[in-house]
């Protein structure tokens, strides 16, 4: 586990304690830090810290920097049962408040995120006081993300992008065989995730295609019978919000993913909700991938409330409503997905399925 905190105090040691005792921490990792000028604006110190090797599903204790508060976090489980939390385009509002405390009262192992984390767009205090909004949840269990457009704060001739993002939310690329903290690949339990960037180079001729060829190859069905995609804009969606900023991606690695099998995708960006049906090349296919848009977290630019009507045929169920996801993976063959919408801030599950992987029914390759 990668332990992230930011701290005003230089001389403050990369370092954290930890346990499975309250104040009792048995072991110590050193890391690294970082720290990054924009325009005005210098960061405190980031530091980076990876602990372990670290029992699965164990709750452990833990300070970063010698002193200080002390947190505790649970570990995932390195079998099935295991629970998502999914939402993307969070924001920092009063419904990603709302949106927040709902997931804090799910039970759930990691949180996964399609992008659009803070909305600081250029505004760099805003980065931080995200990470003081999500501390709660973020210091207790995985956070995973993948980037969004908001993250991008790219200033021609003067900043390149991402450079916020890449300094405070650093993602196991380097662990997955990427060259970029923008795309990546994690195991947990049963399951491979791949975390795709919508907002770098992505044909056939890009070192993301290369690289998501080649992890790909690497997956191992009887090992994690499920694979799940993220990226943060929807290949499949009825909203007029975004439309159609996903063809040149999909055109590229549709087939790709296909191919492997892949059971769902999920990506944010429209502020809305969306599920469809199995799904390829513009038609239903039972081998298929399932795609989720879950970009309803509770950003500061309200919902996008057009859908394009008749509803497609791909189209199950879509809503312009804020609200969160939980996808619990039962056993290598079943999974119980649900979407809990934010209605008069109580969370009220509005639609769910069940989900076979096409491992189970002879689809995966």
């Amino acid at each position: 586990m990668r332990i992230t905190w930011i701290t005003g105090d230089a001389s403050s040691p990369s370092i954290v304690e930890y346990g499975t005792s309250p104040g009792m921490y048995t072991s110590s990792s050193h890391g690294e830090w970082t720290s990054y000028k924009y325009l005005l604006y210098s960061s405190g110190k980031i530091n980076h810290v990876v602990i372990g090797p670290l029992r699965s599903n164990t709750v452990y204790f833990y300070r970063c920097g010698g002193q200080g508060p002390e947190f505790q976090l649970k570990t995932p489980p390195s079998q099935f049962p295991i629970a998502f939390a999914i939402v993307g385009d969070l924001g920092q509002t009063g419904w990603t408040q709302s949106t927040l405390e709902h997931i804090n009262q799910c039970k759930y192992d990691v949180h996964l995120l399609p992008g659009d984390l803070s909305y600081a767009d250029y505004q760099q205090h805003l980065w931080d006081s995200f990470g003081a909004l999500v501390q709660p949840l973020a210091s207790t269990r995985p956070w995973m993300v993948t980037e969004g457009n908001h993250e991008k704060e790219r200033i021609l001739f003067f900043k390149s992008g991402f450079q916020a993002y890449n300094a405070r939310w650093k993602m196991p690329y380097e662990e997955s065989g990427s060259t970029s903290n923008l795309y990546y690949s994690f195991e947990v339990a049963g399951v491979h995730i791949i975390m795709l960037g919508s907002y770098t180079d992505y044909d056939d001729n890009s070192d993301q295609y290369a690289w998501l060829k080649d992890d790909l190859t690497r997956v191992d069905r009887e090992r994690t019978p499920w694979l799940i995609v993220l990226s943060h804009v929807p290949w499949y969606n009825s909203n007029s919000a975004h439309q159609g900023e996903g063809k040149s991606m999909m055109a590229a690695m549709e087939s790709l993913l296909y191919a492997a099998g892949v059971d769902i995708f999920i990506a944010g960006h429209v502020h809305a909700y969306e599920r469809t049906t199995r799904v390829h090349n513009g038609g239903f296919d039972p081998c298929g991938l399932m795609h989720i848009t879950i970009g309803d977290g509770g950003n500061r630019e309200g919902l996008a409330q057009r859908f394009y009507n008749p509803k497609p045929e791909w189209s199950v169920f879509r809503e312009a409503s804020f609200g969160h996801g939980e996808l619990k993976i039962v056993n290598s063959t079943h999974a119980f997905w649900s979407w809990h919408r934010n209605d008069d801030d109580e969370s009220v599950k509005s639609d769910e399925v069940w989900i076979n992987s096409l491992a189970s029914i002879g689809c995966a390759r």
